[in-house]
């Protein structure tokens, strides 16, 4: 299992989800990456792969969904989208971000004189993690890490989702990400998809569905497997 952080996030956003897959057995990485632009994150998640071995499941919250989509890897067996953006070949992260109109607790996001775009203190936790603990929602407001205004420009290439079977998490509550968007895209991909009233930050505070989502997606990959097998 490969988990991939969005923006405003880390490696650490996966941890509720990390310690549970460990303790069923499942190796577990959080691939780094550095929010500049789609290309940087596409290579420095592809760093990451070349740390692990035999088949692998990529997981990928909000942002990252563009950065597993655009991943080559042939060891790469399914993708699951945990309300996460999915651009389609020619289109931009920006393009299915604004898809749809976007709530009223969302924030506006301006970027600063380096072209990087900050949540703001004071709509982080209203927009990005409302189901948070007061002390949560500070904590990752405080280590938030910005995303590069290059990074959801970029078009998106041919994405792996059109020959990869994909399981999605609609965020039912998700103030960043229209539900509507998600769904959209969800189907569009022809995901196998769970809807659930969580909040933009699902692993971190409802981490129970995306634990059962990647299982499903598990599954289905080792039932695929052992099919190719019996039919090769």
């Amino acid at each position: 299992m490969v988990l991939v952080h969005g923006a405003w996030a880390d490696g650490s956003s996966w941890g509720r989800v990390i310690t549970s897959l460990q303790s069923g057995g499942l190796k577990t990485l959080a691939a780094p990456i550095p929010l500049s632009s789609l290309s940087d994150d596409v290579t420095a998640l592809e760093r990451a792969l070349e740390r692990t071995n035999g088949p692998l499941v990529l997981v990928a919250h909000a942002y990252a969904g563009a950065v597993i989509g655009a991943c080559t890897n042939e060891r790469v067996r399914s993708l699951v989208f945990i309300s996460a953006l999915s651009p389609d070949e020619g289109e931009t992260v920006a393009d299915v971000f604004y898809r749809d109109k976007p709530s009223p607790e969302a924030p506006k996001l301006t970027p600063d004189s380096h072209g990087l775009l900050w949540m703001p203190d004071d709509r982080f936790s209203a927009a990005w993690c409302q189901h948070a603990r007061p002390e949560q929602a500070a904590l990752f407001a405080a280590i938030q890490r910005p995303i590069a205004v290059a990074a959801i420009q970029e078009k998106a290439p041919k994405p792996a989702w059109k020959a990869k079977p994909s399981w999605y998490l609609v965020a039912e509550e998700d103030r960043m990400i229209n539900p509507a968007t998600q769904l959209f895209l969800a189907r569009r991909m022809g995901a196998q998809v769970r809807s659930e009233k969580v909040d933009h930050a699902s692993p971190i505070t409802a981490p129970g569905p995306v634990i059962g989502m990647i299982h499903e997606a598990i599954a289905g990959s080792v039932a695929r497997q052992n099919a190719t097998q019996q039919h090769g």
